[in-house]
Protein backbone atom coordinates (compact mmCIF):
# COMPACT_ATOMS: atom_id res chain seq x y z
CA UNK A 1 0.00 0.00 0.00
CA UNK A 2 1.56 3.03 -1.34
CA UNK A 3 1.66 6.17 1.40
CA UNK A 4 -1.46 8.29 -0.19
CA UNK A 5 -3.47 5.09 -0.08
CA UNK A 6 -2.49 4.47 3.66
CA UNK A 7 -3.08 8.31 4.97
CA UNK A 8 -6.78 8.06 2.58
CA UNK A 9 -7.29 5.11 5.08
CA UNK A 10 -6.62 6.53 7.94
CA UNK A 11 -8.68 9.48 7.20
CA UNK A 12 -11.26 7.51 6.92
CA UNK A 13 -11.04 5.25 9.95
CA UNK A 14 -10.45 8.54 12.23
CA UNK A 15 -13.79 9.69 10.49
CA UNK A 16 -15.71 6.82 11.77
CA UNK A 17 -14.16 6.97 15.43
CA UNK A 18 -15.17 10.69 15.19
CA UNK A 19 -19.19 9.14 14.61
CA UNK A 20 -18.99 10.05 10.82
CA UNK A 21 -21.15 7.89 9.35
CA UNK A 22 -18.93 7.37 6.11
CA UNK A 23 -16.00 9.62 4.78
CA UNK A 24 -14.82 9.88 0.97
CA UNK A 25 -12.18 11.92 -0.76
CA UNK A 26 -11.63 13.12 -4.15
CA UNK A 27 -9.30 15.46 -6.55
CA UNK A 28 -10.31 19.05 -5.76
CA UNK A 29 -11.03 20.95 -9.62
CA UNK A 30 -13.81 22.32 -11.68
CA UNK A 31 -16.61 20.71 -11.09
CA UNK A 32 -17.56 20.60 -14.97
CA UNK A 33 -20.74 18.77 -15.17
CA UNK A 34 -22.00 20.98 -12.24
CA UNK A 35 -21.33 24.01 -13.96
CA UNK A 36 -24.18 24.13 -16.87
CA UNK A 37 -26.31 22.78 -14.15
CA UNK A 38 -25.83 25.62 -11.76
CA UNK A 39 -26.04 28.13 -14.05
CA UNK A 40 -29.80 26.90 -15.75
CA UNK A 41 -30.55 26.78 -12.22
CA UNK A 42 -30.05 30.06 -11.75
CA UNK A 43 -31.45 31.43 -14.49
CA UNK A 44 -34.69 29.86 -13.85
CA UNK A 45 -34.99 32.22 -10.40
CA UNK A 46 -35.30 28.36 -8.76
CA UNK A 47 -33.34 30.20 -5.81
CA UNK A 48 -35.91 32.61 -5.16
CA UNK A 49 -34.52 35.09 -2.74
CA UNK A 50 -31.53 33.35 -2.02
CA UNK A 51 -29.62 36.06 -3.40
CA UNK A 52 -26.52 34.89 -1.94
CA UNK A 53 -26.21 31.87 -4.05
CA UNK A 54 -25.44 33.76 -7.20
CA UNK A 55 -22.48 35.12 -5.29
CA UNK A 56 -19.18 33.26 -6.03
CA UNK A 57 -20.19 31.28 -8.59
CA UNK A 58 -16.47 30.64 -9.78
CA UNK A 59 -15.69 29.27 -6.27
CA UNK A 60 -18.68 27.28 -6.28
CA UNK A 61 -17.80 25.00 -9.07
CA UNK A 62 -14.10 24.95 -8.15
CA UNK A 63 -12.22 24.36 -3.96
CA UNK A 64 -8.88 25.37 -5.55
CA UNK A 65 -10.33 28.90 -5.46
CA UNK A 66 -11.09 28.52 -1.94
CA UNK A 67 -8.17 26.72 -0.76
CA UNK A 68 -4.28 27.63 -1.38
CA UNK A 69 -2.91 24.57 -2.99
CA UNK A 70 -6.03 22.41 -2.31
CA UNK A 71 -5.97 19.02 -3.87
CA UNK A 72 -8.76 16.67 -2.31
CA UNK A 73 -11.97 17.27 -1.12
CA UNK A 74 -12.71 14.82 2.08
CA UNK A 75 -16.48 14.59 2.15
CA UNK A 76 -17.93 13.66 5.24
CA UNK A 77 -21.49 12.37 6.36
CA UNK A 78 -22.79 13.07 9.86
CA UNK A 79 -26.06 11.22 10.60
CA UNK A 80 -29.29 12.64 12.24
CA UNK A 81 -32.06 10.11 12.06
CA UNK A 82 -33.84 10.56 15.20
CA UNK A 83 -34.62 7.77 17.07
CA UNK A 84 -37.78 9.44 18.48
CA UNK A 85 -40.54 11.85 16.59
CA UNK A 86 -42.78 14.06 17.52
CA UNK A 87 -46.39 12.88 17.99
CA UNK A 88 -48.92 12.66 15.25
CA UNK A 89 -50.91 15.65 16.14
CA UNK A 90 -48.54 18.30 15.91
CA UNK A 91 -47.02 20.73 13.61
CA UNK A 92 -43.94 19.54 11.49
CA UNK A 93 -40.34 20.59 11.87
CA UNK A 94 -38.00 19.36 9.45
CA UNK A 95 -35.84 16.60 11.38
CA UNK A 96 -32.80 17.98 11.29
CA UNK A 97 -33.48 21.12 13.24
CA UNK A 98 -34.72 19.16 16.40
CA UNK A 99 -31.24 18.78 18.21
CA UNK A 100 -28.27 21.39 18.72
CA UNK A 101 -27.09 23.45 15.84
CA UNK A 102 -25.83 21.46 13.81
CA UNK A 103 -23.09 23.52 12.34
CA UNK A 104 -21.42 24.14 15.99
CA UNK A 105 -21.66 20.01 16.42
CA UNK A 106 -20.18 19.39 13.08
CA UNK A 107 -16.99 21.84 13.41
CA UNK A 108 -16.04 20.41 16.41
CA UNK A 109 -15.59 16.77 15.09
CA UNK A 110 -13.98 18.55 11.63
CA UNK A 111 -11.63 20.35 13.55
CA UNK A 112 -10.61 17.36 15.56
CA UNK A 113 -10.28 15.46 12.52
CA UNK A 114 -7.59 18.06 10.74
CA UNK A 115 -5.91 18.37 13.90
CA UNK A 116 -5.00 13.94 13.92
CA UNK A 117 -4.61 14.35 10.30
CA UNK A 118 -1.65 17.28 10.88
CA UNK A 119 -0.10 15.03 13.63
CA UNK A 120 0.13 12.04 11.97
CA UNK A 121 1.02 12.64 8.39
CA UNK A 122 2.70 16.23 8.86
CA UNK A 123 2.37 19.65 7.60
CA UNK A 124 -0.75 19.54 6.04
CA UNK A 125 -3.21 22.17 5.03
CA UNK A 126 -6.61 22.67 5.10
CA UNK A 127 -9.77 24.77 6.04
CA UNK A 128 -13.11 22.54 7.57
CA UNK A 129 -16.41 24.02 5.54
CA UNK A 130 -19.83 23.17 7.29
CA UNK A 131 -22.52 24.80 5.45
CA UNK A 132 -20.95 28.22 5.57
CA UNK A 133 -19.44 28.37 2.39
CA UNK A 134 -19.90 28.67 -1.57
CA UNK A 135 -19.17 24.37 -1.81
CA UNK A 136 -21.36 22.40 -3.68
CA UNK A 137 -21.71 19.21 -0.91
CA UNK A 138 -23.37 16.91 -2.76
CA UNK A 139 -22.01 16.95 -5.62
CA UNK A 140 -18.46 16.76 -3.52
CA UNK A 141 -19.93 13.55 -1.65
CA UNK A 142 -21.29 12.23 -4.67
CA UNK A 143 -18.06 12.76 -6.28
CA UNK A 144 -16.03 10.92 -3.71
CA UNK A 145 -18.70 8.16 -4.13
CA UNK A 146 -20.46 8.17 -0.99
CA UNK A 147 -23.56 8.33 -2.74
CA UNK A 148 -25.70 9.87 -5.64
CA UNK A 149 -27.95 12.38 -6.36
CA UNK A 150 -31.23 11.89 -6.40
CA UNK A 151 -34.33 12.66 -8.33
CA UNK A 152 -35.32 15.21 -4.82
CA UNK A 153 -32.04 16.63 -4.89
CA UNK A 154 -30.80 14.86 -2.10
CA UNK A 155 -27.53 12.45 -1.70
CA UNK A 156 -28.64 8.98 -1.33
CA UNK A 157 -26.91 6.03 -0.47
CA UNK A 158 -28.33 2.30 -0.54
CA UNK A 159 -27.41 1.44 3.01
CA UNK A 160 -28.97 4.41 5.19
CA UNK A 161 -31.03 7.02 2.75
CA UNK A 162 -30.49 10.34 2.72
CA UNK A 163 -30.65 11.80 6.73
CA UNK A 164 -27.77 13.12 7.09
CA UNK A 165 -25.72 16.26 6.73
CA UNK A 166 -22.69 16.76 4.35
CA UNK A 167 -19.40 18.87 5.65
CA UNK A 168 -15.87 18.90 4.07
CA UNK A 169 -12.12 19.39 4.43
CA UNK A 170 -10.12 20.57 1.60
CA UNK A 171 -6.64 19.69 1.77
CA UNK A 172 -4.23 17.19 0.04
CA UNK A 173 -5.43 12.89 0.11
CA UNK A 174 -5.96 10.40 -2.45
CA UNK A 175 -9.21 10.24 -4.29
CA UNK A 176 -11.68 7.70 -4.94
CA UNK A 177 -14.61 6.60 -7.61
CA UNK A 178 -18.22 8.32 -7.90
CA UNK A 179 -21.06 6.00 -6.90
CA UNK A 180 -24.13 5.42 -9.73
CA UNK A 181 -27.56 6.48 -9.68
CA UNK A 182 -29.76 4.09 -8.01
CA UNK A 183 -33.65 6.01 -8.39
CA UNK A 184 -34.69 4.09 -11.78
CA UNK A 185 -37.63 4.89 -12.67
CA UNK A 186 -39.25 6.02 -9.17
CA UNK A 187 -40.66 8.94 -8.83
CA UNK A 188 -42.30 8.63 -4.97
CA UNK A 189 -40.40 12.44 -3.93
CA UNK A 190 -41.56 14.24 -7.22
CA UNK A 191 -45.37 12.85 -6.63
CA UNK A 192 -45.58 13.52 -2.54
CA UNK A 193 -44.05 16.75 -3.19
CA UNK A 194 -46.66 19.06 -1.40
CA UNK A 195 -45.88 22.34 -3.55
CA UNK A 196 -44.37 20.58 -6.46
CA UNK A 197 -41.25 22.31 -6.08
CA UNK A 198 -39.30 18.96 -7.67
CA UNK A 199 -39.79 20.44 -10.91
CA UNK A 200 -38.04 17.33 -12.89
CA UNK A 201 -36.36 14.77 -12.16
CA UNK A 202 -33.11 16.24 -10.21
CA UNK A 203 -34.61 19.81 -10.01
CA UNK A 204 -35.75 21.75 -7.31
CA UNK A 205 -37.25 24.92 -7.55
CA UNK A 206 -35.53 26.31 -4.10
CA UNK A 207 -38.29 29.37 -4.46
CA UNK A 208 -41.45 26.80 -4.51
CA UNK A 209 -39.78 24.57 -1.82
CA UNK A 210 -41.20 24.46 1.85
CA UNK A 211 -38.18 24.61 3.31
CA UNK A 212 -36.96 27.97 1.98
CA UNK A 213 -40.65 29.46 2.78
CA UNK A 214 -40.41 28.30 6.20
CA UNK A 215 -36.56 29.25 6.61
CA UNK A 216 -35.29 31.44 3.83
CA UNK A 217 -38.11 33.83 2.97
CA UNK A 218 -37.67 37.11 4.94
CA UNK A 219 -41.14 38.27 3.58
CA UNK A 220 -44.53 37.17 4.48
CA UNK A 221 -45.55 33.68 2.73
CA UNK A 222 -47.43 34.09 -0.50
CA UNK A 223 -51.54 33.94 -0.30
CA UNK A 224 -51.38 31.17 -2.71
CA UNK A 225 -50.07 28.83 -0.85
CA UNK A 226 -52.07 28.43 1.79
CA UNK A 227 -53.06 25.00 2.26
CA UNK A 228 -49.91 23.39 0.88
CA UNK A 229 -47.71 23.44 3.60
CA UNK A 230 -48.95 19.80 5.18
CA UNK A 231 -48.25 20.99 8.88
CA UNK A 232 -44.75 22.05 8.25
CA UNK A 233 -43.60 24.91 9.92
CA UNK A 234 -40.27 24.49 9.76
CA UNK A 235 -38.21 22.57 6.83
CA UNK A 236 -39.94 19.63 5.07
CA UNK A 237 -39.03 16.04 5.10
CA UNK A 238 -41.26 15.04 2.65
CA UNK A 239 -39.25 14.33 -0.18
CA UNK A 240 -37.20 12.21 2.37
CA UNK A 241 -39.45 10.55 4.31
CA UNK A 242 -41.17 9.04 1.28
CA UNK A 243 -37.94 7.99 -0.34
CA UNK A 244 -37.81 3.93 -1.12
CA UNK A 245 -33.98 4.23 0.03
CA UNK A 246 -34.90 6.15 3.39
CA UNK A 247 -36.08 2.38 4.83
CA UNK A 248 -32.72 1.96 5.58
CA UNK A 249 -32.49 4.63 7.99
CA UNK A 250 -30.99 4.59 11.28
CA UNK A 251 -30.82 5.85 14.34
CA UNK A 252 -28.34 8.31 14.87
CA UNK A 253 -25.30 8.14 17.71
CA UNK A 254 -24.62 11.70 18.63
CA UNK A 255 -26.38 12.66 22.30
CA UNK A 256 -26.20 16.55 20.45
CA UNK A 257 -29.09 16.04 17.93
CA UNK A 258 -31.05 13.96 20.49
CA UNK A 259 -34.90 16.60 19.96
CA UNK A 260 -35.96 18.16 23.46
CA UNK A 261 -38.95 16.09 24.71
CA UNK A 262 -40.87 18.94 25.49
CA UNK A 263 -40.65 19.40 21.60
CA UNK A 264 -42.11 16.19 20.49
CA UNK A 265 -45.21 16.37 22.53
CA UNK A 266 -46.07 19.89 21.70
CA UNK A 267 -49.62 19.49 20.37
CA UNK A 268 -51.10 21.79 17.10
CA UNK A 269 -53.02 23.26 19.85
CA UNK A 270 -49.67 23.50 21.85
CA UNK A 271 -48.12 25.51 19.37
CA UNK A 272 -51.13 27.55 18.53
CA UNK A 273 -51.44 28.51 22.30
CA UNK A 274 -47.84 30.36 21.70
CA UNK A 275 -48.43 32.65 18.76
Amino acid sequence: MDSKAKYSQFIKSEAKRLGFLSCGISKAGFLEEEAPRLENWLNKNHNGQMAYMENNFDKRLNPTLLVDDAKSVVSLLLNYYPEKEQIADSYKISKYACGKDYHFVIKEKLKELLFSIQETIGEISGRVFVDSAPVLDKAWAAKSGLGWIGKNSNLLTQKVGSFYFIAELIIDLDYDHATTDHCGSCTACIDACPTQAIVAPYIVDGSKCISYFTIELKENIPMEMKGHFDDWVFGCDTCQDVCPWNRFSKSHNEPLFNPNPALLSMSKKDWEEMT
